[in-house]
């Protein structure tokens, strides 16, 4: 399913559009996509064949590389919103799910790296949901 996504930050100043397949999507769990999102996992797109066009505030994209590691970050230097980025050497596009305008269908691939989960991420399907904020 090859088509067009399009996404934003929070505060609107970065928008982008992605050509192309995703050929994988992973939820990670290790310590450092924990760090980086503040929440369970990271959720982000993967393709080796898509190309990312910024519409947008290019210049207001900022990233950071964990040293010693391979992780690196991209993010909105204003409201620090998670952005897509080429990897090796532009060969990867790395989109954050949550990043996306568009619609998405495909679901996760896997959850990885559940050997460095949070400790409190289990069972999560037994917390109390509701549809707006808790009352």
């Amino acid at each position: 399913m090859s088509n067009t996504h399009h996404g934003s930050c929070l505060c609107g100043a970065v928008t982008y559009e992605v050509e192309g397949t995703f050929d994988s999507f992973f939820l990670c769990h290790c310590s450092y996509c924990r760090k980086d999102t503040g929440s369970a996992h990271a959720a982000n797109l993967f393709s080796k064949s898509a190309k990312l066009r910024w519409l947008t505030g290019e210049d207001q994209i900022t990233s950071f590389t964990v040293p010693g590691t391979r992780h690196s970050k991209t993010f909105c230097k204003t409201c620090g919103s998670a952005t897509p980025r080429a990897q090796i050497g532009g060969r990867l596009v790395v989109v954050p799910a949550g990043s996306l305008d568009s619609d998405l269908s495909q679901r996760p691939d896997a959850h990885i790296m559940m050997g460095s989960k949070a400790d409190w991420d289990d069972n999560l399907h037994e917390v109390e949901t509701t549809d707006g904020l808790p009352g």
